[in-house]
């Protein structure tokens, strides 16, 4: 008879050894340690639904006509942005030429040698001219006639700014506009001591040629060329007269320069732009004080507004244009952005049905925007 004290325990009666979670047995074979991964959440779930999204898209070729427009979008804003940034500068540069250099000095008596004497101790390069309205005199033997002329005397280095373009054509005064320009030859000559060069037109109206007599004063200029371009001409009432340029060395022999003869001196300056900026902040200061009279300067920021207008005009119109381009790029984008969303509605849903977080969805996407754009 056996001891039922001492008889093994029933299944029935063993304790219950507690659950283990999945993934938590010793056992290789145990199909849930191999299945069990955990889920991933917040960014990482959106990098991870963003790269596998983009990739499918990549390869359906969902992503053409987006990557397409974000191309044509950049490529269009830097077109303009490059071209605005050229025409800008090349206004700019015109302006110099139209001014003669960097900053001009304009007097009614000599320039001050104070000024002078400032340019030369800032390192620029100075060139003076001085130009008056006088009566030019064809010879006895060519007729005698007469014509005002604007009249101006320049020393070595006119211009710092520009080029002046002459030609040695005989039919010089018979030559259409065009032909003039296609002829004119640039020079950084001046006119030799007894020699002028004059404006086509003034040949025209007192009947002469290139190697004819112009009488100026009490002094006799043989013409030698026929000035085609004068970049600092400007628009004053006497640059519609017929240009006459000589060599200022010459003008003493003229005898026209007397007491009360209205004359204009210009004293050009040209530079580094840290040392013109310098010596026009000097200058302005300068021609403040009270025994300085009759002084103007002249710059692209003050002094000429003509020239600051139209480059304010030409600046705005280039910034209407690259806003214009912004506009339209950004509407082809959020075109091309509409489309691609709509036909990814339905994998939204799907993903919202299977469990999938809405922040989670909008995040994976805007990293595939991100990435494509």
């Amino acid at each position: 008879m056996t001891d039922s004290s001492t008889a093994p325990p029933t299944p029935a009666s063993r304790p219950l050894a507690p659950a283990e979670p999945p993934g938590s047995s010793d056992n290789p074979n145990n199909s849930q340690n191999l299945n069990y991964s955990p889920k991933p959440h917040g960014l990482s779930a959106a990098w991870s639904l963003g790269m596998r999204t983009m990739w499918r898209d990549l390869r359906a070729g969902e992503l053409r006509l987006l990557g397409l427009a974000v191309v044509l979008a950049v490529a269009a804003l830097t077109a303009v942005g490059f071209f605005a940034d050229r025409l800008k500068g090349g206004l700019q540069r015109d302006a110099l030429q139209l001014l003669g250099g960097d900053a001009v000095v304009s007097s009614d008596n000599p320039t001050p040698a104070a000024f002078i004497a400032q340019a030369r101790q800032q390192g620029l390069t100075v060139a003076t001219n001085m130009s008056f309205p006088t009566m030019g005199r064809a010879p006895d033997e060519r007729g005698g006639a007469a014509r005002l002329v604007a009249l101006k005397a320049v020393d070595p280095g006119y211009p710092l700014r520009g080029t002046v373009k002459t030609t040695t054509r005989t039919d010089v005064a018979l030559a259409s506009a065009a032909d003039l320009a296609a002829a004119g030859e640039a020079t950084r000559d001046i006119p030799q001591p007894g020699e002028a060069w004059v404006d086509p037109a003034l040949l025209t109206a007192l009947d002469l040629r290139l190697g004819d007599a112009l009488l100026l004063g009490d002094a006799r200029f043989r013409i030698t060329r026929a000035i085609v371009v004068e970049p600092d001409r400007g628009a004053g009432f006497m640059s519609f007269a017929p240009r006459v340029m000589l060599a200022q060395s010459d003008i003493a022999a003229t005898g026209l320069v007397q007491p009360a003869s209205r004359l204009n001196y210009r004293m050009a300056v040209a530079g580094e732009p840290a040392a013109v900026r310098a010596f026009v902040r000097w200058a302005e200061e300068e021609v403040k004080k009270p025994e300085v009279r009759g002084v103007r300067v002249e710059s692209l920021e003050s002094g000429r507004p003509e020239m600051q207008n139209t480059l304010d005009r030409a600046e705005k119109f280039l910034n209407l244009v690259a806003l214009l381009s912004a506009l339209l790029s950004a509407v082809a984008v959020a075109l091309a952005a509409r489309g691609f969303a709509m036909r990814h509605l339905d994998d939204c849903a799907m993903l919202r049905v299977l469990g999938q977080s809405q922040r989670v969805i909008a995040a994976s996407y805007a990293l595939e925007f991100i990435a494509v754009g």
